[in-house]
């Protein structure tokens, strides 16, 4: 199975939008340079303990589009705060398992479900429930590097 990157995303703060990157780059116990989580800056980032699954998050742009034109929304990826949109791929397959996106090496964690926080943050109470199952994937990198908007998911 081979995915798309449809985007790259980073925010350095909590409360900074999503910001299109045309490059990331990974680093093993430490998250995406420049977003939040790599400085334990994010909602959920526990200070001084390292947890694997908020290295990376992934989301299908298909899900999106399906969430949208199934109940008349216009939530983008930036909205929904995942660092890589891709297409083509079957994201809720990849947990426990190892992929590569160009020359980094990724592992499913979990499924990364709708919080409440995004709910309130989009004013949007239909993310938290109709997005269940739908909502991406969380990654640990296993080998760091870099990924830019013509890198392929590989399983």
């Amino acid at each position: 199975m081979s995915g798309k990157i449809v985007n790259l995303l980073i925010s350095q703060d909590t409360k900074s939008s999503m910001q299109k990157v045309n490059q990331i780059i990974l680093e093993e116990g430490k998250g995406i340079y420049g977003d939040r989580y790599y400085n334990q800056e994010g909602t959920f980032s526990n200070k001084g303990k390292i947890e694997p699954d908020r290295d990376v998050t992934l989301i299908e742009i298909e899900k999106i589009n399906e969430f949208n034109d199934k109940f008349n929304e216009n939530i983008t990826d930036e909205d929904l705060r995942r660092n890589i949109v891709v297409s083509n791929c079957d994201l809720n397959s990849l947990v426990d398992k190892e992929f590569q996106i160009g020359n980094v090496v990724l592992k499913g964690i979990r499924l990364c479900e709708p919080c409440k926080y995004l709910s309130e943050k989009l004013d949007n109470k239909q993310v938290l429930t109709k997005m269940i199952h739908k909502a991406g994937l969380r990654a640990q990198i296993i080998k760091g590097g870099s990924i830019d908007m013509t890198s392929q998911l590989e399983i």
